[in-house]
């Protein structure tokens, strides 16, 4: 059993052993070992810090990417809406341009046929003239032909104008 339960000296050599250990450890190793997790801890947050800042800045962006996309469909609506109208005024003159040109043609075609109208009804009243004229002379030429008849027109004249 003595090789079960240890010595009393041998218990106090471990225990000085130990206590010197720990001492030789908290001069020598406990200061750098600490330090260099308190580096680790704080590359750790700095590096959750800069990856908070940069989801911050993704956000920020994506809003702002948002909205760059909602003006930009405002502004190309605007556009279509703008062109569309544009388009329809310029539809709406022509056909307000053609109807004028074509109200005037009409007009003009209307006062020419007047015209030639009013003209070839002056050309039928000479030659009605000109044909009445004619057939008035070959009728007083045939009817004065005679001497007589030359002298009956002449007295009735002269009564005409006694008359009067």
């Amino acid at each position: 059993m003595e090789l079960l339960t240890p010595g009393s000296g041998l218990i106090i050599w471990q225990a000085i052993i130990f206590l010197a250990l720990i001492l030789i450890l908290k001069k020598l190793a406990w200061k750098p070992i600490i330090q260099a997790l308190k580096d680790r801890e704080q590359d750790i947050e700095g590096s959750l810090l800069a990856a908070q800042q940069a989801k911050n800045e993704m956000e920020k962006l994506s809003s702002d990417n948002e909205k760059l996309m909602a003006e930009a469909r405002m502004e190309r609506d605007s556009m279509l809406k703008e062109a569309i109208s544009t388009a329809n005024k310029i539809k709406e003159d022509a056909k307000e341009e053609t109807s004028s040109i074509a109200a005037k043609m009409i007009e003009d075609a209307r006062a020419s046929i007047e015209n030639e109208k009013k003209a070839a009804l002056t050309d039928v009243k000479n030659m009605v003239a000109t044909l009445s004229l004619e057939i008035t002379e070959k009728l007083v030429r045939k009817q004065l032909g005679e001497a007589g008849a030359q002298k009956e027109l002449v007295e009735e004249y002269v009564k005409d104008l006694n008359l009067n």
